[in-house]
């Protein structure tokens, strides 16, 4: 596989005919592939029925691919801004962890220098999965004092008084409290002539 990629998934025990797309959220140098799946209609809630019956063996998964052009190019630039918006973050998970691996290897074709990552999302739940990633990052890059490489936004776009509220009321904690992350989660959505000329400014060539 390479990042950016997709797979199609059949479970049997729910159809013999349907195959659905999941991009791999696990990066190339991984010894293992991964996909992340939102319940989102009939056959993602019967698999995750079907996984989540404790009794029951695992049930078979059938996988064909990788599939689609992979995003290599982002390895070729020494500043790189990625957006993603909610569950359309998936890929991004698997260039991040790539892109840690080959700074952690000093893999010598990975010009990246610095990483600009927005990620916008309707609702909080949202967040749950991709923060183990940032947390880990966060420390990963901590622990080798490469706490620049990586400057990532989240932004709510679906919230209420309250919510806002009680982030305002924690502000000055460590860690958001939406999140767990060291990041703040911003509220409403990106302002990007203000987030692209900052970018511009930080790095005129």
């Amino acid at each position: 596989m390479e990042v950016g990629q997709y797979i199609f998934v059949n479970c049997p025990s729910i159809s013999f005919l349907e195959w659905h797309p999941f991009t791999l959220t696990s990066a190339p140098e991984e010894d293992f592939f991964s996909i992340h799946i939102r319940a989102a209609g009939d056959w993602t809630e019967n698999l995750i029925r079907t996984f989540e019956q404790q009794n029951s063996l695992i049930p078979r998964i059938e996988v064909d691919g990788p599939f689609g052009t992979a995003s290599e190019d982002v390895f070729q630039y020494e500043v790189a801004v990625l957006v993603g918006a909610g569950i359309g973050v998936t890929p991004f998970a698997s260039i991040l962890k790539s892109i840690w691996f080959k700074l952690q290897h000093s893999d010598h074709k990975l010009k990246t220098q610095k990483i600009y990552f927005y990620w916008i999302c309707r609702e909080t739940g949202a967040f749950a999965w991709f923060k183990d990633l940032l947390t880990s990052l966060e420390q990963e890059m901590e622990e080798s004092g490469k706490v620049g490489f990586l400057n990532y936004r989240l932004f709510l776009t679906g919230w209420n008084s309250n919510i806002a509220g009680h982030a305002a009321l924690n502000f000055d904690k460590a860690t958001d409290i939406l999140t767990g992350l060291k990041q703040k989660t911003s509220f409403g959505r990106p302002m990007w002539d203000n987030e692209f000329s900052t970018i511009a400014t930080t790095h005129p060539k």
